[in-house]
């Protein structure tokens, strides 16, 4: 058996009604009398569910301040202004609580606070993280980046371009995977998340840094994703299928934290930097144009990969898997060419996502490639 090394994991919570741990962790982690910077999705506002963490976080003495200014993906200023809300307010702790821009705002955000350096100084790891940071809660309510787990935090700079902070710094203290918080997700962004959660299980099981220890958080996630997502997305409600969904997502998370991701996730964060798509649509599709020209360099993972999604076939356990989610199969980006997706496909940035691809694609495979994605998407 080859030899492996697995980068340790943040404490993991998981439950129906787990976030009521959110105060107890943050007085534990902050000290009595604390002040947390709460970084919230803006549509929990509504839902009710950030004035209850706050009044959780009350409840043990902690306060709070909220920061749910970003509309979109995150970027410099969303993350600046986390910033700022936090030194302002002496803030002990950030909590990360929403899907995958309110985690990865929470997450560098604890770098700046106690460096004061802005966001941009990280971008690509041009700046060394703090090894001091604020203690940092992450609390997801979408089940799919796995960015509670993760030493990553991916962000737009001031040119809109997508980019990334990384180090073990970024990893999040605590994990609390509350399936509650889900289920008033809408079908489509079940649906979208899920697919990146599934993406990135079968990615870091099939590229070139997969390892036998690894395999074993990917491959359940592959298993849990492919019997739950269409009943999560078709009954929001049924708590068995979004806790399976949360822990799928987390699962994948370690994975990708071990082993990184490839070629689709190549696709979608090039795609990024040329048209708006959600994150989760552009990688399960990217995946499903390309998995076979990918599984040609790496049959036997792929094997492993198509049992646990309950098939021989991978390709086409695959899209039984994307079409059963409801996610829209068509073109629609006709002001994209597959030249200018390959070319960002190639760009320094994502050159990783594109190396790590064990069957690696040379320029003229990524124009094909950008093509095959473009005829579906």
């Amino acid at each position: 058996m080859s030899s492996f090394t697995l980068s340790p994991v943040p404490e993991i919570r998981f439950g129906a009604g787990r976030l009521a741990d959110i105060g107890p962790i943050a007085q534990a982690r902050a000290g009595a009398g604390a002040v947390a910077l709460l970084v919230a999705d803006p549509a929990l506002k509504g839902q009710g569910i950030t004035g209850l963490a706050q009044e959780l976080l009350a409840k043990a003495g902690v306060g709070s301040h909220v920061y749910d200014g970003f509309t979109a993906e995150p970027s410099v200023a969303d993350i600046d202004a986390a910033t700022a809300l936090a030194r302002r307010h002496g803030a002990g702790t950030v909590i990360g609580l929403g899907g995958g821009s309110a985690l990865d705002t929470a997450k560098l955000a604890a770098c700046c606070a106690v460096t004061g350096l802005d966001a941009s100084a990280y971008a690509l790891c041009a700046t060394p993280l703090p090894q001091n940071r604020l203690p940092v809660i992450a609390v997801p309510t979408t089940a799919g980046t796995g960015s509670e787990v993760t030493r990553v935090s991916v962000y737009a700079d001031a040119n809109k371009a997508k980019v990334w902070a990384w180090g073990e710094e970024l990893k999040p203290d605590v994990a609390i995977l509350d399936p509650e918080l889900t289920v008033g997700v809408p079908p489509a962004v079940t649906a979208g998340t899920g697919l990146d959660a599934l993406v990135h299980a079968i990615e870091a099981a099939t590229n070139k840094q997969a390892n036998p220890g690894n395999d074993l958080y990917c491959l359940e996630a592959i298993r849990l994703i492919a019997a739950n997502l269409a009943r999560a997305v078709t009954h929001p409600d049924d708590l068995a299928a979004r806790g399976a969904m949360l822990l799928a997502s987390c699962y994948g998370g370690i994975g990708i934290d071990n082993c990184g991701t490839a070629l689709a996730h190549n696709i979608s964060h090039a795609l990024a930097n040329l048209a708006a798509m959600p994150h989760g649509r552009a990688t399960g599709l990217a995946m499903l144009a390309t998995m076979d020209w990918v599984a040609e360099g790496n049959r036997s993972a792929f094997s492993r990969v198509a049992q646990a999604m309950g098939r021989d076939d991978p390709v086409v356990a695959f899209d039984r898997i994307v079409r059963a989610s409801g996610i829209v199969v068509a073109p629609g980006l006709e002001s994209v060419t597959p030249e200018a997706l390959a070319a960002q496909m190639a760009a320094p940035a994502n050159a990783p996502m594109r190396k790590s691809t064990l069957r690696y694609p040379t320029d003229g495979d990524l124009v094909m490639l950008a093509g095959r994605f473009l005829a579906l998407a």
